[in-house]
């Protein structure tokens, strides 16, 4: 099944893309930033204030979704976007991030086997079970089961997870079956160009609506994670939509979109919200330093979030002083806007094909010192 994606302008001096993607009626534009949903709601933050800050896709947790409240619940919904109140697109991992970080876990070409963190009941989980489970959270795009292998990994452990990736890969586009539901392809190989260059070749014979780049934001650091790309962008379909898993900072994503990369999640705009670290356009602030108790300014002048339009650094200081879980909603808030901000100005510059002066113009106010 065919996913609507179409290509409207390539940076002339880089591999950055602009795109827009169509899915199940929603309008997406690409580059495309995807606030992570983990258990069903970005954490302390109301969905309708996502939707103010211009965030077009959400995500959802399939490991954390299926323990509790299970997809069955979600089904009698009519799906994860009513469930949650939202109303653009949704995407549901395969699960299988998660099952590799628990301990104990039996992996083998059929599937993993492993416990329920909380109650410690015995899984077995199948490409055709995780399918089985996404269809019926019913997101608008969904993932293979695929093997994500630590860093650093030994070669011919990588190899046998690609091998692996692969055949779960088939697996899954046999079992699914729901229209109007597009499943990815995930490229892994750790960080051998070789392997890397293998798996997408072999993912492309099974013709995926989109491909993702799995396995980085393991530990590899920035400069490894652009030599992934670099090696690996030139395998995947410039007519489709290109997924980089798991990141990330503000400059990952630039440096990624630079090299041909359309779709990015992380968790940090929250994670970091809800310690009081706000992403400003001159850097990153930790809102509890003393330094901002008596700060009459927003967050940062130049936003127009709602945290910024209407609170001052001196009150988000002090609900973090006493606690106050508004505090941590505000903050995050911000960062959501902040990043689906940063993607908007990115498209412009690829638009115009000055990538380069607006990444290195972002860079001299971001990085220096406040």
């Amino acid at each position: 099944m065919s996913l609507d994606f179409q290509l409207i302008h390539k940076d002339k001096n880089t591999r950055a893309r602009a795109g827009i993607l169509k899915i199940n009626g929603i309008k997406v534009e690409t580059p495309v930033f995807m606030p992570v949903a983990t258990q069903g709601a970005i954490r302390n933050t109301p969905i309708n204030l996502v939707e103010e800050t211009g965030a077009k896709i959400i995500l959802g947790n399939t490991y954390h979704l299926h323990i509790y409240p299970g997809e069955s619940l979600i089904k009698k919904h009519k799906g994860l976007s009513k469930f949650l109140g939202w109303h653009y697109a949704t995407l549901t991992d395969s699960g299988g991030f998660q099952v590799f970080s628990l301990p104990d876990k039996k992996i083998s070409d059929e599937g993993i086997q492993f416990r329920y963190e909380k109650n410690g009941q015995k899984v077995f989980l199948t490409p055709e079970l995780s399918i089985k489970i996404q269809e019926d959270i019913g997101a608008d795009i969904i993932m293979v089961l695929d093997e994500c292998v630590e860093y650093p990994c030994e070669k011919d452990y990588a190899k046998r997870a690609v091998e692996r990736t692969i055949k779960w890969a088939k697996m899954c586009k046999d079992a699914h079956k729901k229209e109007n539901q597009y499943l990815f392809g995930i490229v892994q190989g750790s960080v051998y160009k070789d392997l890397r260059e293998y798996c997408a070749k072999e993912l492309l014979k099974l013709n995926f609506p989109g491909y993702a780049i799995g396995g980085v934001s393991v530990g590899e650091g920035l400069e490894l994670l652009k030599k992934v790309i670099e090696f690996t962008e030139p395998f995947l379909p410039e007519n489709k939509p290109r997924y980089l898993m798991g990141v990330g900072l503000p400059e990952d994503l630039i440096e990624s979109v630079e090299r041909g990369m359309d779709m990015f999640d992380c968790v940090i705009p929250t994670r970091f919200g809800r310690s009081g670290t706000v992403f400003t356009v001159r850097g990153k602030i930790r809102i509890t330093n003393k330094d901002y108790r008596r700060d009459m300014y927003p967050i940062d002048i130049s936003c127009d979030c709602y945290t910024c339009k209407n609170f001052t650094r001196a009150y988000i200081h002090h609900l973090f002083r006493v606690k106050e879980p508004l505090g941590a909603t505000l903050c995050s808030i911000h960062n959501i806007h902040f990043y689906q901000n940063l993607m908007k100005n990115i498209r412009k510059a690829i638009l115009e094909d000055i990538f380069y002066d607006f990444k290195n113009d972002f860079y001299a106010n971001y990085f220096h010192k406040l």
